[in-house]
């Protein structure tokens, strides 16, 4: 299994945008100097973390971005999900997949139990988490 840039950056963009004083916020091109992303990467990023809803513009399009919720209520499932439909460890437990063994598959349970374990890992670790540095 392999996380894509989008959702590794997304994160990366997420904490900065914690990071700052929400009523001030920060500029993208802050966000593309202190994580080292191109700002044409970085406003895909952007996109998406918008249209998920989970940061808006101080003011208008120039503004600086902040985070809609606490950072404690942000999830990084939730960022994950700005970015893809679905974690799948193996690419039969992806919804748009049928796989024909999954009755007879001595190895499915396996992998649905590491997937479940991967999905609640993503899902009870906050923006907080990152941004206060804890040990996960």
């Amino acid at each position: 299994m392999k996380f894509t840039t989008k959702v590794r950056y997304g994160m990366r963009a997420m904490v900065e945008i914690a990071k700052v004083d929400q009523k001030i916020g920060i500029l993208q091109k802050d966000i593309s100097e202190r994580q080292k992303i191109s700002i044409k990467y970085l406003d895909h990023i952007i996109k998406s973390l918008k249209n998920a809803k989970l940061i808006a513009n101080i003011k208008g399009k120039k503004s600086g971005y902040k985070i809609t919720r606490s950072s404690s209520e942000i999830t990084l499932f939730e960022i994950h999900s700005a970015f893809e439909n679905e974690i799948a460890v193996i690419d039969c437990l992806r919804d748009c997949v049928s796989c024909e063994m999954e009755q007879t598959c001595l190895t499915f349970p396996f992998w649905t139990g590491l997937n479940n374990l991967v999905v609640e890992y993503f899902s009870n670790a906050t923006l907080e988490d990152l941004v206060n540095k804890r040990e996960f």
